[in-house]
C-alpha cells in the first residue's frame, strides 16, 4: 500500500495529545495530513516522487527519527525531513541537520514556525520534484530520438505523440507495415512509463499455433485438456505488473478475440480449466498491419474489441513518407554494424545517396537495416529489384523519358542528398559536388530546391 499522493504531510509522533495538536494546525492551514504514531514501515509506502514532506519527533519507541530519515534519504535524497526535538535533543537535531535533515524545531515551538518550516520545505520540494521531471523529459527525448531516427514530420510527430502516451495507463493500438518498428515503439513506450521496472513481454500472435494460442495467453489449469499435466502461467498472467506487446492482433481468431475483449474490459484473466479469476495490472499494446475497421465490417474481427482497441492508436509512417530520414538511418545503422563488427566506417557516395532517397522501401526499417549491415561489411549496395522501387522507376524513365530528362532527375536527387547530408550547408554541398556555390544556388532555383527538403525551412539562399 502507498501513501496517497495527495497527502501533504505526514506527521510521526508517539505522544497522542502532542500528535493531535500538531495535526490541527496543519489541517486548519489548509494542509492534507497523515498523522503517524510510528515511523516503522513509512519509507516503503512512499514513492520515490511523493510530494509531500515528513515531520518527525526525533526520541520514540522502535525506529526513531534520525534512522527513518536514513531510511528515507537512502529512498530519495530529496525528500524534505523536519525533525522535532526535545531541549536534550539538540546535539541530535544539529547531527541530523549535517545528515541531510531539511529543518528542525525545538519543543516548545510556535504553531506559526511549524507551518512556516512545511509551507518552505513544500515548495522546495516541488520545485525539486519539477527539475527531476523536465530531467526525465529531457532523458526521454534523447532516447527516442535515438530509438525512432529521423527529423522528418511524420517522425517528430510520432516521437511527440510516444513522449505524451507513454506515462499514462491508456491501452496502445499501434497502426503500421511490416518492419516498420511496431515492436520498438511498444518497448518505448514501456520504457519510459512508469511501468519500467516491469516485465515487457512481446508475443506475435499470427506465430502461434491455433491450438496452443489460449494456454499461451491465458495460461491452463492441470487437466485442463490432454497433455496438460501442471499448470501454466500464461502470458497475460506473466505481464503483472508491467506491459505486454501483442502484435499481428488480426490474426487472433474471434473466439480469443472474445476472451481479449473481456481481459481489457475487467482486468482478471481465468486460465483455461480454472475458475479463480486473477486480477491483473498491466497495460496492453497491440499492434496491426492491417485496417482493422475493414477487417470488422467483413466479419474477421470483432467490432467492439476494435473500438476497445482504437482509444489511442499510433500510426508509424512508412519510411517511403519520410523523406531524407532513410539516409540518417542508414548512416545510423551502418555505423552501428561498422563498430559491432570492428570495421571502419563507410561513407556513402553521392550516388548512393541518391539511390536511397529513391527507393521507396517495400520491407520499411528493417529492410533498411539490413542493407545498411551489408554495406557496413564492404558489400555492394543492392537492393530489391523485384519491388516497386528506384531499379523499376529508372527502367520507366528510359522508357518515357529522353536523356537529358534522366540527368535532371539525377541531378536534382543528387543535390537533395547532399543537402540532407551536410544539413543544408552551401558552402559543404558546393565543395562536395565540385562546383561554385554561384552554381549551386542557380541549381537549387532551377530544381524548386531548398532546406525544407532537409528537414528545415530556411531559404537556401541564407544558409551560407
Amino acid at each position: 500500500m502507498t501513501i496517497d499522493n495527495r497527502i501533504q504531510v505526514v506527521l510521526i509522533d508517539d505522544d497522542p495529545h502532542l500528535r493531535q495538536a500538531l495535526s490541527q494546525t496543519l489541517d486548519l492551514a489548509g494542509l492534507k495530513i497523515l498523522p503517524l504514531a510510528e515511523a516503522k514501515g513509512l519509507a516503503a509506502q512512499l514513492e520515490r516522487d511523493w510530494p509531500g514532506v515528513v515531520v518527525s519527533d526525533i526520541r520514540m519507541p522502535g525506529m526513531d527519527g534520525l534512522e527513518l530519515l536514513t531510511e528515507l534519504h537512502a529512498q530519495d535524497p530529496d525528500l524534505p525531513v523536519l525533525l522535532i526535538t526535545g531541549h536534550g535533543d539538540v546535539p541530535l537535531a544539529v547531527q541530523a541537520m549535517r545528515a541531510g535533515a531539511y529543518d528542525f524545531l525545538e519543543k516548545p515551538f510556535a504553531s506559526d514556525a511549524l507551518l512556516d518550516s512545511v509551507r518552505r520545505a513544500l515548495a522546495l520540494r516541488r520545485l525539486v520534484l519539477d527539475n527531476r521531471s523536465l530531467r526525465l523529459a529531457l532523458s526521454d527525448r534523447q532516447e527516442l530520438s535515438t530509438r525512432l531516427v529521423g527529423q522528418s514530420a511524420p517522425m517528430l510527430r510520432l516521437r511527440e505523440q510516444i513522449g505524451a502516451l507513454a506515462a499514462t495507463k491508456a491501452d496502445v493500438l499501434i497502426l503500421g507495415e511490416t518492419g516498420a518498428g511496431k515492436e520498438v515503439v511498444a518497448r518505448a513506450l514501456h520504457d519510459l512509463s512508469n511501468r519500467r521496472n516491469g516485465p515487457f513481454v512481446a508475443i506475435n500472435a499470427g506465430a502461434l499455433a491455433e491450438s496452443v494460442v489460449e494456454s499461451e495467453l491465458f495460461g491452463h489449469e492441470p487437466g485442463a485438456f490432454t497433455g496438460a499435466q501442471k499448470r501454466r502461467i500464461g502470458k497475460f498472467e506473466f505481464a503483472n505488473g508491467g506491459t505486454l506487446f501483442l502484435d499481428e492482433i488480426e490474426s487472433m481468431s474471434l473466439d480469443v478475440q472474445v476472451k481479449l475483449l473481456r481481459l481489457l474490459q475487467e482486468r482478471v484473466v481465468e486460465r483455461l480449466g480454472g475458475n479463480q479469476l486473477i486480477p491483473l495490472d498491466l497495460r496492453i499494446i497491440a499492434a496491426t498491419k492491417e485496417d482493422l475497421r475493414q477487417a470488422a465490417d467483413q466479419g474477421r474481427f470483432r467490432a467492439d474489441l476494435y473500438y476497445r482497441l482504437n482509444v489511442a492508436p499510433l500510426r508509424i509512417p512508412p519510411l517511403r513518407e519520410r523523406g531524407e530520414d532513410a539516409l540518417m538511418m542508414f548512416q545510423h545503422f551502418a555505423d552501428e554494424a561498422s563498430t559491432r563488427h570492428g570495421l571502419p566506417p563507410h561513407e556513402l557516395q553521392p550516388g548512393q545517396r541518391a539511390l536511397l532517397l529513391r527507393h521507396t522501401w517495400p520491407g520499411n526499417v528493417r529492410e533498411l537495416q539490413n542493407a545498411a549491415e551489408r554495406f557496413a561489411l564492404g558489400l555492394e549496395l543492392a537492393l530489391d529489384n523485384n519491388a516497386p522501387d528506384d531499379a523499376v522507376g529508372t527502367a520507366v524513365e528510359m522508357i518515357s523519358g529522353g536523356l537529358s530528362e534522366q540527368v535532371e532527375n539525377f541531378e536534382k536527387s543528387l543535390i537533395a542528398a547532399e543537402l540532407a547530408r551536410f544539413h543544408s550547408s552551401v558552402r559543404s554541398v558546393a565543395e562536395a559536388l565540385g562546383i561554385p556555390r554561384k552554381t549551386l544556388h542557380d541549381k537549387l532555383r532551377k530544381h524548386g530546391l531548398s532546406f525544407a527538403d532537409s528537414g528545415t525551412s530556411t531559404h537556401a539562399d541564407e544558409h551560407e
